[in-house]
């Protein structure tokens, strides 16, 4: 899953949130660095993507890609289902999308200073081109996966991603429809609970 889900699955709480969105950006040792609550969301975050990476029904959407994207088959998917979490945001939560997402920034910003430095790179971009509420837009996430493209360090042709996504939108989003239930309900048996979908204030362990 890609940012938004991630955020969205750590229940509000504060310092899943912060965990889980650094997560891929802590390497090694580095997570001994971290107050255990945040080692908790870096932890939710991979346990996430393991259930994501082998599920049988996100398979079904990689395997589409999987000749065109190689090995970024899996990232396309995530940004797929970003997108159909963004969408249809009010069939997952009853806050408000634009109000979750301006509060995590918010949340993000506050703890930049003990974030790893890739983190501290892509936070601001993320805040200034508000990437999580613009997932919902077919136009902004074609400028995503633009950049990401001139990113990598070959050839990856996601800057056509979206024109696939067009092409089998209703196959995915089947999909995303099939499989993003079963990803909530396994992290709440996780003990990360979803009754209140916002962020909750309170004080951060660091």
């Amino acid at each position: 899953m890609n940012f938004l889900a991630h955020l969205y699955l750590s229940g509000g709480e504060r310092n899943l949130i912060i965990g889980n969105f650094i997560a891929d950006m802590v390497k090694g040792q580095q997570i001994n660095g971290f107050s255990p609550e945040i080692i908790e969301g870096i932890k939710l975050h991979r346990l996430i993507d393991g259930f994501t990476d082998s599920h049988p029904v996100v398979e079904q959407s990689k395997a589409r890609l999987r000749d065109k994207y190689r090995l970024y088959a899996g990232v396309v998917v995530d940004m797929y289902y970003d997108h159909f979490l963004a969408a249809a945001w009010t069939s997952y939560s009853n806050h408000p999308l634009e109000e979750f997402v301006h509060d995590a920034y918010d949340l993000l910003q506050d703890n930049l200073s003990i974030m790893p430095e890739r983190a501290r790179f892509v936070l601001p971009h993320m805040v200034q081109n508000n990437w999580l509420a613009g997932y919902a837009r077919l136009d902004n996430l074609k400028q995503n996966f633009g950049g990401m493209a001139r990113r990598t360090p070959f050839d990856s042709g996601m800057e056509a991603a979206v024109e696939d996504l067009e092409q089998y939108y209703t196959l995915f989003e089947s999909e995303f429809k099939s499989f993003f239930p079963a990803l909530a309900s396994y992290v709440e048996l996780l003990g990360v609970s979803h009754s209140h979908h916002g962020i909750e204030p309170g004080n951060l362990a660091q």
